[in-house]
C-alpha cells in the first residue's frame, strides 16, 4: 500500500467500511492486538515513555493523568500501574507534575525532552545517506576507572563499539547526541574525538564489526519484531477505514517494540552489515505500518487526551516528517 492510500482514508466520510465497532475485521484486529500484547514485555514505565514520546510530545508534551490512564488501559495497564510508573518517571527527571484543583497534569522536563529528541532521531529518521567510509574515534585514556565506566555506558547507548579499554569507535554516530553526552558527563575537555578514514578492506572491517557488536542477538530481535507485526500490517492493509482506537493501540505497540530493539542497535552503515540483515525489513515494516495507523491514531488521541487548557493542540510540523513523510490528508 502506498503512502497516500495508507493515510488518506482517515478523513473520508459516508463510505461503506468493514471496520465498524462490531465488524468482523475489528474483532480480528482486536484479537491480534491482544495476542501481541501478551507477546511483548509491557512494563508500565516503558509504555508511558513510549506514549509520551510518540503521541504526547508532538502535541505540546503535557497531558492530564486521567486521560493518560484511559489511553493505556487497553494495553493492560490499570490506574495503579500508571500512577506508579508516572511517579517513577518524575523521580527520574523525565516528567514534571502540575496540580490544578484535583487534577494532575504531567509534562516533559527539559532533560526528558532531550532524551526523547535523541531517540526520535533514531526511530523516525528518513533513509540514511551512503556511508562516507569515515569513523569517529573517542579516546578516553585520561580517565580513571569510574569515569571511564560512565563514558563506556553512555557511548554504548549511542552505538559505539569498544575496540580497546580506552578506545571507542562508530562509523556514523549521532554527533549531536555525542556532544550532548559529553556535556552531561562534564568530560568534554578530557575526551579526544578523532576522525579516521577506513582503507579499502571491507571484509576485514565486517569481521571487526562482528567482534565489537553483538549482531546475532540483534538480528534475532529484529526477526521476532517482523513476526509480531506482519499479521497486523496484513490485516490493516486490507481494511478500508480502520478503527481509530485500534490504530492507536497498534501504533503504540509498534513504536514500543521497535524502540526496544532499535535503541540497542548501533545503527551501522549498510555497507558494514550482512546482505540479509533483518533490520532492513524490520524498518520497512515499521515505516509502512506506522503510515497506515498514524492519522487514525491521531483521531483517537485528540478525542481522548486532555491538557490543562482543554483538548490537545494540533501536532507540531515535525510529526508529518516521521519516516520520511506522512500524508497530510
Amino acid at each position: 500500500m502506498d503512502n497516500a492510500k495508507g493515510l488518506n482514508y482517515v478523513r473520508r466520510r459516508g463510505e461503506t467500511t468493514n471496520m465498524g465497532p462490531g465488524s468482523a475485521m475489528t474483532r480480528q484486529l482486536d484479537a491480534l492486538i491482544e495476542k501481541l500484547r501478551r507477546q511483548i514485555d509491557l512494563k508500565g514505565k516503558s509504555v508511558i515513555v513510549t506514549v509520551f514520546g510518540d503521541a504526547i510530545l508532538p502535541h505540546g508534551g503535557s497531558v492530564w493523568l486521567g486521560s493518560l490512564i484511559r489511553l493505556v488501559e487497553p494495553l493492560g495497564l490499570n490506574e495503579r500501574m500508571v500512577r506508579t510508573a508516572v511517579f517513577r518517571l518524575v523521580a527520574d527527571d523525565w516528567l514534571a507534575a502540575r496540580q490544578i484543583g484535583r487534577r494532575s497534569y504531567y509534562s516533559l522536563t527539559e532533560s526528558g525532552r532531550q532524551r526523547f529528541e535523541a531517540a526520535h532521531r533514531r526511530i523516525y529518521a528518513p533513509p540514511r545517506a551512503p556511508w562516507d567510509g569515515q569513523w569517529r574515534l573517542v579516546l578516553a585514556g585520561d580517565l580513571d576507572g569510574a569515569a571511564r565506566d560512565a563514558v563506556r555506558r553512555e557511548l554504548q547507548w549511542l552505538g559505539f563499539g569498544s575496540f580497546a579499554p580506552t578506545v571507542f569507535a562508530h562509523p556514523a554516530p549521532d554527533m549531536a547526541a555525542l556532544t550532548q553526552t559529553f556535556r552531561a558527563l562534564d568530560l568534554a575537555e578530557r575526551l579526544v574525538v578523532m576522525t579516521a578514514q577506513a582503507a579499502d578492506q571491507l571484509p576485514a572491517l565486517q569481521a571487526l564489526v562482528r567482534g565489537a557488536w553483538d549482531l546475532d542477538r540483534l538480528a534475532g530481535d529484529y526477526a521476532a519484531f517482523v513476526d509480531h507485526f506482519r499479521p497486523l500490517y496484513q490485516a490493516l492493509d486490507e481494511a478500508a477505514a480502520p478503527d481509530p482506537r485500534s490504530c492507536f493501540l497498534v501504533r503504540t505497540l509498534l513504536v514500543h517494540d521497535y524502540r526496544r530493539v532499535l535503541l540497542r542497535d548501533p545503527m551501522l552503515p549498510d555497507e558494514l552489515l550482512p546482505v540479509d540483515w533483518p533490520g532492513r525489513p524490520a524498518r520497512a515494516l515499521c515505516r509502512n505500518l506506522y503510515r497506515l495507523t498514524a492519522l487514525p491514531a491521531e483521531q483517537h488521541l485528540m478525542a481522548a487526551a486532555e491538557t490543562a487548557e482543554g483538548p490537545l493542540p494540533e501536532a507540531a510540523a515535525y510529526f508529518r516528517e516521521r519516516f520520511g513523510g506522512l500524508a497530510t490528508d
